[in-house]
């Protein structure tokens, strides 16, 4: 299918292949739908869209539901769950295309699910494939540049998200719910539809919350709720997901007693230590942050911490805006700082590299060191002994993504857990 496709985009005219598109993703929609007999009709399904945080809530209120007795199917950038089978993203993409997330849905009301959880983004609204699913509820965490020119403005990406919006408002099911974070400033825009359960949520909604090294602590309504994900942008995920949860009918007794014993999310602030026995004591994190804010909040989410940051963060042949914001917030708040590889793709990666740097200041303590594994291994060596390597950028992708569509197989998580267990112990 893809070689016929690239044979097709070929032939015709770039112009002509552009205009044709939107067409051709429509209907591509519209035969998955008919193909596998409207799925989205005999199951619950829930969307989340946003920038940042939408496979965390994701996991959160898909956690949530199956402790309220349900079966329930998720999607997202991490991981495919039926049930209790679970895959991992393998495709480098939330949403993949050519009938999946139709097939997805078919499977999961196969299995018996009662919910189904879709991870949407940008741009799978913008190749259709919400279209023809039909939605129950949406929960939007946040909005903030991305995909620039993939959408051609922010002005379109917004356009795109808000398009899922418009989905929830023209589905048939009811009751319908929107969920939306009214502490972001398009919070509001996503409010304005005609559904009939229009749900906000905001920090002002608790009592307090607190930050702790190794989660975060809300009290809601009078109840404490202790949450084993660290910063202040988990606290929005976790608020995000009980709204939602509340209003399908999930109790605040079973949200607080299941969010307790919630699982680490792969390549989502994920934590690996060296053992105790080794000669110093060096926790490494795992992270997708790839856009300006997510990196700021996941480097104060360690406040006086000393901090050795990996950063790769900038994707060939797209946003390229970003490269040396994403250099100057480095220098903020890292002690030292390792410049490498990541996905270059078509463009070369000591380019991307050198536009990341022309954001620091000539004397930032910046090294490059390209291959990416050498660059976490001398991270490592060079944290102290308490200190804290940060690893950002894939999370849980699969693949270094390089030139005509070249992949090597790769996962940050396995490369630091095996450079950790390397580390030297007492006596060596």
């Amino acid at each position: 299918m893809d070689t016929a496709r690239k044979t097709i985009k070929s032939l015709i005219p770039q112009k002509l292949f552009k205009l044709l598109q939107p067409c051709y993703h429509y209907l591509l929609a519209y035969w998955g739908a008919i193909k596998y007999k409207h799925p989205s009709k005999e199951i619950i399904v829930i969307g989340v869209t946003g920038t940042k945080g939408k496979s965390s809530t994701t996991e959160l209120i898909t956690h949530i539901l199956k402790a309220d007795r349900n079966i329930v199917a998720s999607l997202s950038t991490i991981q495919f769950t039926i049930g209790n089978k679970v895959d991992k993203n393998m495709f480098k993409m939330t949403m993949p295309g050519r009938f999946f997330v139709q097939k997805f849905l078919r499977d999961a009301v196969d299995a018996g699910c009662t919910h189904a959880v879709i991870e949407m983004t940008s741009e799978g609204a913008k190749q259709f494939r919400h279209h023809f699913v039909d939605i129950d509820a949406l929960v939007f965490t946040n909005l903030t540049p991305e995909h620039i020119e993939s959408h051609g403005s922010f002005a379109k990406y917004k356009e795109a998200k808000l398009s899922i919006a418009a989905a929830v408002e023209r589905s048939p099911k009811r009751p319908r719910f929107i969920v939306a974070n009214v502490d972001d400033e398009h919070g509001a825009d996503f409010l304005d539809f005609k559904v009939e359960n229009l749900l906000p949520y905001s920090l002002e909604d608790l009592e307090l919350y607190s930050l702790h090294k190794d989660g975060v602590s809300l009290v809601l309504k009078e109840s404490a709720i202790r949450v084993p994900l660290v910063g202040v942008f988990n606290v929005y995920n976790t608020l995000a997901a009980i709204t939602l949860t509340q209003s399908l009918g999930v109790s605040l007794e079973t949200i607080q007693n299941c969010l307790r014993e919630f699982p680490p999310l792969k390549g989502r602030v994920e934590h690996f230590k060296t053992s105790p026995e080794a000669i110093k004591q060096t926790t490494v994190v795992v992270d997708y942050a790839h856009t300006p804010d997510s990196l700021t909040q996941l480097y104060e989410a360690f406040p006086e911490k000393h901090k050795v940051c990996v950063l790769g963060n900038t994707g060939g042949g797209r946003d390229t805006w970003k490269r040396p914001e994403m250099g100057a917030i480095a220098e903020k708040f890292c002690d030292e700082i390792i410049l490498t590889n990541e996905d270059p793709y078509d463009e070369s990666p000591e380019k991307i590299v050198e536009a990341m740097q022309k954001g620091m200041a000539e004397e930032a303590p910046v090294e490059i060191i390209m291959n990416r594994r050498e660059a976490i291994r001398k991270a490592i060596s060079l944290s102290p002994d308490g200190g804290y390597v940060l690893v950002s950028g894939k999370g849980t992708d699969p693949y270094i993504m390089g030139p005509n569509g070249s992949k090597v197989t790769w996962s940050d998580a396995d490369t630091v857990q095996e450079l950790l267990e390397a580390v030297p112990t007492e006596g060596e």
